[in-house]
């Protein structure tokens, strides 16, 4: 997920005592989600120049600032939103938990109905649809969103064909590779960036 060796995060932890991770009884460090968080602030300074412990001083002077949020790249929230609809409580916090390790601000919900809500005034940039949600409302749902943001489908049946005629911008297969999921949003996400920085310019 960082991109980085075992051995750095072992060394961080020592050197600089920022992100430590709990143990598990075996004695291997159990880290949360908050810990990714942090570690991919960390190395996003990393990249922008700083040493590694520049970049883990500024980490607590966040943390001790009461900041509990990081994003990986800094970038707006409004411009990161994604909704997760999605009828498997047990898929939905599976991929909440890798799409918020990508910096994400992930919605979930379960119904179609909770959906429409939350895309009225929420700048949603990515819809992930489960489309047996609701009886198999999800291709409804993808009729219905317009210009609301891109759409990702996934079923555990092959529905491409009907996925992409209903609107929707790309489909995954369930159950699907987590890498997957979060390559697909990356992808998505940065055309619904381009598309919605297009409609703010505002016209001659």
């Amino acid at each position: 997920m960082l991109d980085v060796s075992p051995t750095t995060l072992r060394s961080w932890e020592v050197r600089y005592g920022v992100v430590v991770p709990q143990r598990s009884a075996g004695a291997q460090r159990l880290y949360s989600r908050d810990h990714l968080d942090q570690l991919r602030f960390v190395c996003r300074q990393m990249v922008l120049g700083l040493s590694a412990a520049d970049a883990h001083r500024s980490l607590a002077e966040q943390l001790a600032g009461g900041v509990t949020s990081f994003t990986a790249d800094g970038a707006e929230p409004a411009e990161r939103r994604i909704l997760l609809v999605e009828r498997d409580p047990y898929a939905a916090d599976l991929a909440e938990y890798f799409l918020r390790t990508e910096g994400y601000d992930v919605l979930t919900v379960r119904s179609t109905e909770e959906a429409e809500h939350l895309l009225v005034d929420n700048g949603i940039d990515l819809t992930i649809i489960d489309l047996m949600i609701g009886g198999g409302a999800g291709l409804r749902l993808c009729e219905k969103l317009g210009e609301a943001g891109r759409v990702l489908a996934v079923s555990a049946l092959d529905q491409r064909e009907r996925a992409i005629r209903a609107g929707a911008d790309a489909f995954i297969r369930k159950p699907f590779d987590a890498l997957a999921l979060v390559s697909a949003a990356r992808d998505l996400i940065g055309t619904s960036a381009m598309v919605r920085r297009a409609r703010s310019v505002p016209t001659p």
